[in-house]
């Protein structure tokens, strides 16, 4: 009984169930013998495969291969393996077990449960309530705005090159100021000095600190509600959904920022060739209004909500299908910039057409430039006076620019979420639980399986019945 649950004991019975016929055959009883007898070598096994399972679970077959590249001389037979996963599989019939589902089998009484589940009680009662779940979003918040005022102000001189070119407006004389990306950010270090680069920074880092944080906050809690309870994944659909309404919900913020961001960075090319002083940001949203600040909303929405969508899909598969993070593996500091900056250039590229027409939408006219009204009609202006083309003006800036802030922001602000955890109780949990498998101290672990033999004892064990003639 030291080295098989409970739960076994009780369904032994249901082995008579393993082939047709409801019976036992001398093969079934050496199987089981020989099961329980490597039941440490089965636990090593299990831990193994569902360790590099994508979805953590596993089947028979990936059970007798992890088998063969672990041990060398305690490979299980196809029908020790039936016999396994028979009553791990009691309550699941699929044949893709879990972690849980094993536990059934691998779990011994003696596993000190009662203090496992009296510290899981006192960690779910000390994080419940309301004050603790706004302390909550307060962290979140707090975690968000830092890793999105980094990300902003590491790639804020690509983003102000991306909106001059994106503005230039190939049918007007005189209007091509600049001959690319290149020729852009030499001529702005040029005439306007470095600091020219950073036009319109404040208001970026006021309005980024709420856009992140209900980016990330909306698309955590969408995942979480979509995520399937027992294995943990979230199909490709509910994924690019969860990420559209963070896109989405994140408008609110960003489209009075973008309308202010982007008439200081365009203010800079005209003040050098017209004497007009230039507006302060307070100025310019004095000047727009309440409504003013959400011109250009529709196409905010166009371009956000895909951009999301896809970011947020693929950011999450590099990390799980490329670099295999799992409950066992955390991606370190170069793979989630990696992971974020490669998530980022599908998702900008594809989004440029809506950033141009929000942009034309949003911009401050000049006399001898075409006013717009909504997005088709910017959508069929374009079209007409600059062709396809001109829907994928700054494209290559917006690439470089939103590509290394969304690595740059998810990757702080994950490193920010380990270094500065919410709760401490968690990883108290943890050290728990690895206290009773075989990561804990080896002594601990040794001293608790005696115990578990010692205890398994009959305490009437080496005894005489008193009917038996035999001595001792």
């Amino acid at each position: 009984k030291h080295k098989i649950s409970d739960y076994i004991i009780e369904n032994l019975p249901t082995l008579c169930n393993l082939y047709a016929g409801n019976k036992i055959n001398y093969a079934s009883i050496v199987a089981f013998h020989n099961v329980v007898r490597q039941m440490d070598m089965v636990e090593r096994i299990v831990h193994k495969a569902i360790s590099e399972s994508s979805d953590g679970k596993i089947t028979k077959n990936d059970f007798l291969n992890t088998a063969s590249r672990e041990t060398r001389f305690s490979l299980f037979t196809p029908l020790e393996a039936d016999i396994i996963f028979h009553f791990a599989g009691l309550g699941n019939p699929s044949g893709r077990l879990s972690r849980h589902d094993f536990a059934q089998l691998l779990d011994p009484k003696w596993e000190r449960q009662t203090e496992i589940k009296s510290i899981t009680k006192i960690q779910t009662k000390e994080h419940t309530g309301i004050g603790w779940v706004l302390l909550h979003q307060i962290y979140t918040f707090f975690l968000g705005s830092i890793a999105g005022a980094v990300g902003a102000t590491v790639v804020y001189p690509i983003d102000l090159v991306k909106t001059r070119m994106q503005n230039q407006r190939s049918k007007v004389v005189g209007e091509l100021l600049y001959r690319n990306t290149i020729d852009c950010f030499r001529k702005v270090v040029h005439n306007e000095g470095l600091l020219g680069l950073y036009s319109g920074l404040g208001p970026q880092l006021v309005g980024v600190a709420p856009e992140k944080a209900i980016k990330l906050t909306v698309n955590d809690f969408f995942r979480a509600r979509f995520k399937n309870k027992d294995t943990g994944s979230i199909p490709i659909f509910y994924e690019i959904l969860s990420g559209g309404f963070a896109g989405g919900c994140q408008v609110i913020f960003t489209n009075p920022l973008e309308i202010v961001k982007i008439r200081l960075q365009i203010q800079g090319e005209v003040a050098k060739n017209v004497d007009i002083p230039r507006k302060s940001a307070f100025n310019i949203i004095k000047d727009l209004g309440l409504f003013g600040l959400y011109r250009g909303a529709s196409a905010c929405l166009l371009r956000d909500i895909p951009f999301s969508g896809i970011y947020f899909t693929t950011y999450a598969h590099i990390k799980k299908d490329i670099f295999g993070e799992g409950p066992n593996k955390k991606c370190g500091i170069v793979e989630l910039l990696i992971a974020g900056a490669a998530a980022g250039m599908p998702a900008a590229y594809l989004t440029t057409p809506a950033d141009v027409i929000k942009t034309r939408l949003q911009v401050e006219v000049r006399k001898g430039q075409t006013s717009y009204n909504g997005i088709f009609d910017a959508y069929r202006k374009i079209l007409r006076e600059e062709g396809l083309k001109a829907f994928f003006k700054g494209g290559p800036a917006r690439v470089f620019r939103s590509s290394p802030q969304f690595g740059t922001t998810l990757m702080v602000y994950e490193l920010l979420q380990r270094w500065l955890p919410w709760s401490s109780s968690e990883e108290q949990v943890g050290k728990v639980v690895s206290a009773v498998t075989d990561t804990g101290d080896l002594g601990y672990l040794k001293s608790r399986n005696a115990l578990k033999i010692l205890l398994d004892l009959d305490y009437k064990f080496g005894v005489v019945p008193k009917n038996s003639s035999t001595s001792i």
